[in-house]
This record gives structure tokens, C-alpha cells and sequence, in this order.
């Protein structure tokens, strides 16, 4: 496992290679790294008593999380925000969203500034307004996964009631260890992508960003 920042290229190499080693061995990484920042923990637990339904820590919080261990960097470096996703269809308003939102924020004061609250639920409800592009109801929070700008960003942890770390990563971990920013196309937002890449590139220059080509 990691035994410090000595070992941290070597490990980024193995670990962002998907023929060198095994995605458990992956997950397991990813797991060590979460569990040992405390404000991932702090999140993690509150989300998970706060009982929300379908509620996951995904994508920025996670993958960029895991770039600063790797690189050595200061754990909120390049952090613009901790998304919290959940999925209620029994009230798709805005205001019981609202609720949820004020609440997750009473619950994680120091860190209310950088929480991003969304029912997943209602997500189509004002995508296309604010995006221009069409985004399909959503089945579960996981689903959403699948719609990312990258498949890079596609990752979710969660705690369950016997303390043990729940992760998802439809696309798999490899592009994440390794540093690759790598194009979703199940939603067609080239923009939105190469806007990511180049924010991200700036702040992490040991990314590896693959170009949007289109659907293939």
C-alpha cells in the first residue's frame, strides 16, 4: 500500500496502467487514500447519517482528492467543490432540494461553502435550460455517472452502516490513477469537456488529457 511520497510515482505508473494491476488492487488504493483525509471522512459520515436516500460523495471531491496524494500537493489544492449527489423522485421541487441543501450545510458548516447538494432526480428538470443540451431523466444517483464530461471524473464512495467504504467507477480507476483525462461520449458536451481539461491542466501539468474526437 502507499508508504509515502517516495513511492507515490511508482505506485501513480502500476496503478494507472489497466494490464499492470487489478482493478480490486485499485479500489483498495482508492480506498486507503479516502480514508486517510479527514474531511473525506468528516463528509462521508455526515452524508451517511444524515440517511439521504441513494446519497453518494462523487467525482471533483474524489478523483482530484486522490491527484493531490499522488503528486504530493495540499489536499484542497485545485478543489472547487465537494459534490453530493442523491436521488428522491417522491419530491422533485426545488424547494424540498433546497431543504436538503440547508441541511447538509448545518451538518458540515466548515465546509458548507464548498458542498454541492443535487437530487439527481430532478436533474432533467433544468438541465437543458442552463446547458442547452437535453439530459434524460435519471434512473438512480449511479446513473448519472455515465453522463460526466470524463470518464476520468465518473467515480463514487459512500459509507454504509457497518463503517465499510462503498466505491463505484463505471469506467473503472486506471485513468484516474494514471492521471488521464479521458472523453465520455454518452453525452455529447465537447465544450464542457475541454473547458474541465484546460482548469485541470493548469492546476495538475502531469495530466494527460485525451482530445474529444466525437462518438466513437
Amino acid at each position: 500500500m502507499l508508504t509515502g511520497d517516495a513511492t507515490l510515482p511508482a505506485f501513480n505508473t502500476k496503478l494507472g496502467d489497466p494490464y499492470a494491476t487489478s482493478e480490486q488492487d485499485r479500489l483498495a488504493v482508492l480506498e486507503e487514500i479516502l480514508l486517510s483525509v479527514p474531511h473525506i471522512v468528516k463528509m462521508l459520515k455526515a452524508v451517511r447519517d444524515l440517511q439521504l436516500p441513494d446519497a453518494w460523495l462523487v467525482s471533483g471531491g474524489i478523483y482530484q482528492t486522490v491527484w493531490n496524494v499522488l503528486t504530493g500537493r495540499p489536499h484542497f489544492h485545485g478543489i472547487k467543490d465537494f459534490d453530493i449527489i442523491y436521488f428522491d423522485g417522491s419530491d422533485m421541487s426545488y424547494e424540498a432540494e433546497d431543504t436538503v441543501i440547508k441541511r447538509v450545510n448545518s451538518t458540515l458548516p466548515d465546509l458548507a461553502e464548498l458542498l454541492e447538494v443535487r437530487n439527481q432526480a430532478r436533474v432533467h428538470l433544468w438541465y437543458e435550460q442552463r446547458f442547452g443540451r437535453h439530459y434524460r431523466p435519471l434512473d438512480c444517483s449511479m446513473d448519472a455517472l455515465t453522463t460526466y464530461a470524463a470518464r476520468t471524473h465518473a467515480v463514487a464512495a459512500r459509507l454504509d452502516d457497518a463503517e465499510k467504504l462503498v466505491l463505484h467507477a463505471p469506467f473503472g480507476l486506471a485513468n484516474l490513477f494514471g492521471m488521464r483525462l479521458v472523453p465520455n461520449y454518452s453525452q455529447m458536451n465537447p465544450e464542457t469537456y475541454a473547458e474541465k481539461a484546460a482548469r485541470m491542466k493548469a492546476l495538475w501539468p502531469e495530466l494527460t488529457v485525451l482530445p474529444w474526437e466525437g462518438n466513437n
